[in-house]
This record gives C-alpha cells, sequence and structure tokens, in this order.
C-alpha cells in the first residue's frame, strides 16, 4: 500500500515562482490545475516546458503538476521548465550532468532593471532641451 512517489522542484524566472511536482504517470501536464494548452497558447511556450524530460529522455512517463505565481507567460514557462529539472534531480541524481550540459539547472538571472528618480525608464531619459 505503497503512495504514489512525487518528486518536488522549485523554479524561479524574472518574477514568476513556479512549485513542480513529478509522478508516474501517462506525460500529462497540468499547470495550476489546467491542461498545458489551456494555460500556454503558444507552441513555443509548450516546447519550453517539455526541454528536461527530453534531454532526459523520459517524456511520457511522468505527469508534471505544476503551480505558478507571477510575472508573465514568457517567465512562468521558464520557472516551471526550471522546477522540472530540480524536481528530475530529486528522482535521479545520476542526470545532473545532462541536464548541466543542456543548461537546463541555470537559473536565469535576468531581470528588469528598475526605474531611476530623474529618468523616463531603467536608461531611457527624458528629451534635453537646451534652450
Amino acid at each position: 500500500m505503497e503512495a504514489t512517489m512525487r518528486y518536488y522542484g522549485t523554479g524561479r524566472r524574472k518574477a514568476s515562482v513556479a512549485r513542480v511536482w513529478l509522478q508516474a504517470g501517462p506525460g500529462r501536464i497540468e499547470v495550476n490545475a489546467r491542461p498545458v494548452d489551456e494555460f500556454f497558447p503558444r507552441q513555443t511556450l509548450k516546447m519550453i516546458l517539455a526541454q528536461p524530460l527530453k534531454a532526459v529522455g523520459i517524456d511520457g512517463k511522468y505527469d508534471v503538476i505544476a503551480t505558478v505565481d507571477g510575472g508573465g507567460i514568457s517567465g512562468q514557462a521558464g520557472a516551471i521548465r526550471l522546477g522540472i529539472a530540480r524536481a528530475l534531480l530529486q528522482l535521479d541524481g545520476t542526470l545532473r550532468t545532462t541536464l548541466k550540459k543542456a543548461g537546463l539547472l541555470t537559473r536565469d538571472p535576468r531581470a528588469k532593471e528598475r526605474k531611476k528618480y530623474g529618468q523616463k525608464g531603467a536608461r531611457a531619459r527624458f528629451q534635453f532641451s537646451k534652450r
């Protein structure tokens, strides 16, 4: 009477935070209790989610259940991808070299730069007038 094993990983990207669980199953991906096709309309975002599973060759063997919050859809997809990669490490530590080589374990540090005072934006200035 052993319960199905679940493996957890946290992913972050830009302003998004994703909590991801992997469990044995037919390979369904569910994001915020909705099917992935409904949550991510673009095909490229669905490809980003599948990258870690394809890299280790276990796509279709594990279900992915993710809850994601904050940011936009691109950042959310990146956060889920990192969460899946980290959950795969919980599943099997020997996958580390494969995932590392594919660049899937690195947290992308790029984020929006803050707006500076006396300026229009982070870098953009107000138009200069000599007279």
